[in-house]
């Protein structure tokens, strides 16, 4: 995980006034450059997601069968919440058939200039 701007300026700060025999607190370091304490001591506890198998077996079987099918469809047929579907999806990274991105062909004008 990468130190934040506050987190690094405090590092630094603290680094000078030990090289100068000064102990300074993290306290004072936030107060001094009007970071939030919070901000700096704060580590993430969220866990990673997870892929619950009594979902993703049936869906998985679905999409072997029929690879066409994508999330809404297996969720309506199998019953089960779309959002979820999606999710699982996602962190499989199992996909239905994708729309083209961009620009799709159009029919273009055409002048038949031989016979004029």
């Amino acid at each position: 995980m990468q130190a934040t701007y506050g987190e690094a300026m405090l590092e630094l700060r603290a680094r000078k006034k030990l090289a100068d025999g000064i102990k300074v607190s993290r306290v004072r370091l936030c107060a001094w450059f009007g970071v939030p304490r919070r901000t700096v001591c704060y580590k993430p506890t969220k866990a990673a997601p997870k892929v619950d198998p009594r979902f993703a077996e049936p869906i998985k079987a679905m999409i072997e069968e029929n690879p066409s099918f994508a999330c809404r469809t297996v969720a309506f047929l199998l019953g089960f919440n779309k959002n979820t579907v999606q999710r699982i999806f996602r962190l499989t990274n199992w996909q239905g058939r994708k729309r083209p991105i961009g620009l799709r062909p159009r029919e273009r004008w055409s002048a038949d200039l031989y016979r004029v």
